[in-house]
C-alpha cells in the first residue's frame, strides 16, 4: 500500500505546484490590468489566454457589480486557496494513511 501512498503524495505535490502557478498567473494578470500593456505581446497573450476562461466564468456567476471593479481575480485566488487546502490536504492525509 505504500506505493499508493506515494502515488497520492505525488499527485498532491503536482496539484499544489500547478495551483500555485495558476495563482501567480492570476496575480500577474491583475497587475497587468493596471498598466495597460501591449495586447499583442506574447507573454500578455499567454496570461490572458490561461486566465480568461476561469475569470469569465466567475464574472458570469457573480450577481453584483462594484462600479466597474473586477473582483473575479480575488474570487479565483480564494478558490485556488480552498482547493490547495481541501484537495491537496486530503490527498496528503490519504497518502499518509496508505503509507
Amino acid at each position: 500500500m505504500f506505493i499508493m501512498g506515494n502515488f497520492f503524495r505525488a499527485i498532491a505535490v503536482v496539484l499544489d505546484w500547478g495551483l500555485s502557478l495558476f495563482m501567480w498567473i492570476i496575480i500577474a494578470r491583475a497587475v497587468l490590468s493596471w498598466v495597460n500593456p501591449d495586447p499583442y505581446n506574447n507573454i500578455v497573450r499567454f496570461i490572458t489566454n490561461v486566465t480568461e476562461p476561469v475569470l469569465y466564468q466567475i464574472r458570469r456567476r457573480v450577481p453584483f457589480d462594484l462600479g466597474g471593479l473586477d473582483i473575479s481575480p480575488i474570487i479565483a485566488i480564494l478558490i485556488v486557496i480552498f482547493l490547495q487546502t481541501f484537495v491537496v490536504g486530503s490527498l496528503n492525509t490519504l497518502a499518509l494513511n496508505l503509507s
